[in-house]
């Protein structure tokens, strides 16, 4: 269990060779081509409890899709929760550039091409069955150890909001920003265009000008994207279920939204699935829609994410923890087994904030050292990498 005595915590996760800790132990079944993504979860299904990801381009791939690309399949692979790895693929040079990667890391891997399996899909699945089934139990005898709260990193998401979100449910998840990274850790947000009608906000609390110009530039680049498009953002963010719930403009929601990075100074601005390079608060220039948002996260890293709801999203990671939180009363009560942490005392003023945060990130670390989420227990995750433009 967690221990500690209001600021200095611990929990308890797995210490990897690259100096990082997992809060989950995963054999990752990764296929790093669309032409095997079929095999890769026909041996998923095989090897109880582990998990799968499929990256559906395998080629042709250009630009910052590429790069995205790579990025998100490296951080998938050497993923502080991934205790090691099997990679199928029907790109050799692909897969062996991963694999000596991994190897670097001393990160646990076979990889596997389908070329070297004579083009035959159920020879892949039964060789990879079995390299996978001895990985499991080689890293089933790693054991939990005390970890310092300095080496999470907590991504923090919010979806189908209402104002429930802003005016409680962010605000408490920015306290949790604000205490992570006053411990040493690190702490992102993303959803680039929920910053809009707010960026000046963001920009003025960069840790120099250039950060804070670039905020700016990221929102702006992401508007010309639906002006260029003909695209009226009223309709589509706040889209009808946030304008349902009460949220009337951008620039409202874009308010409630940026109150879940805290207080502390913005470090700078990371691409999609890119890693913070060092502690403190960062800003993930990435698409708002939180499948593509959370994989964002997960391929950059995060261990854990926080993910503000105010009528219910039952979307989360598969390789990352995602603590679902509401303030909404209506919502914890009707959503019993999606909702992990119930601040809708707070919201009815039953409830300090200080004493919901101080309980929310006791929930943190008890799921940082192994209590599984709603997600987990009903296996509602997923990736889900972006794509941004053409391939050939």
């Amino acid at each position: 269990m967690p221990t500690g005595d209001g600021r200095l915590m611990q929990f308890l996760g797995y210490a990897r060779p690259d100096g990082s800790v997992g809060v989950r132990n995963h054999l990752l079944v990764l296929s790093i081509t669309g032409l095997t993504g079929p095999a890769a979860r026909r041996i998923a299904r095989t090897l109880p409890g582990c998990r799968c990801v499929t990256m559906p381009y395998g080629g042709g791939l250009l630009g910052a899709d590429a790069l995205a690309h790579e990025r998100a399949l490296l951080g998938f692979a050497s993923h502080p929760n991934v205790g090691a790895v099997v990679m199928v693929g029907g790109n050799k040079p692909e897969l062996v550039r991963l694999a000596e990667q991994l190897a670097s890391l001393e990160k646990p891997c076979e990889a596997l091409v389908l070329d070297d399996c004579e083009h035959d899909a159920l020879t892949l699945t039964d060789r990879a069955v079995r390299k996978g089934a001895a990985l499991a139990r080689q890293i089933s005898r790693q054991r939990r150890v005390p970890a310092p709260v300095s080496s999470l990193f907590v991504a923090l998401e919010c979806g189908r909001s209402d104002p429930s979100s802003g005016l409680v449910a962010n605000p408490l998840v920015g306290r949790i920003a604000d205490r992570l990274v006053d411990s040493g850790g690190r702490a992102a947000i993303g959803e680039t265009v929920e910053w809009l009608g707010a960026e000046h906000l963001l920009a003025a609390r960069g840790v120099t000008p250039a950060v804070g110009e670039a905020i700016v530039d990221a929102v702006r680049r992401r508007e010309a994207l639906a002006v260029d498009a003909g695209m009226d953002l009223l309709g589509n963010n706040p889209g009808p279920t946030n304008i349902d719930a009460g949220l009337s403009s951008i620039e409202e929601k874009s308010l409630g939204n940026i109150t879940k990075c805290g207080n502390r100074p913005i470090r700078g601005v990371i691409g999609y699935a890119e890693a913070p390079p060092g502690p403190g608060l960062w800003v993930m220039d990435a698409p708002a829609y939180a499948p593509e948002s959370l994989t964002g996260f997960t391929a950059a890293g995060a261990q854990l994410l926080l993910f503000t709801t105010g009528v219910g999203n039952s979307f989360a990671s598969d390789l990352c923890p995602t603590i679902k939180l509401s303030a909404n009363p209506v919502a914890t009560r009707r959503l019993g087994q999606q909702l992990d942490f119930d601040a809708s005392a707070v919201f009815e003023g039953r409830e300090p904030i200080e004493t919901a945060a101080e309980r929310l990130f006791e929930a943190v670390l008890d799921v940082a050292s192994g209590t599984l989420t709603w997600g987990e227990v009903l296996g509602e995750g997923e990736e889900v990498v972006s794509r941004f433009g053409p391939a050939l």
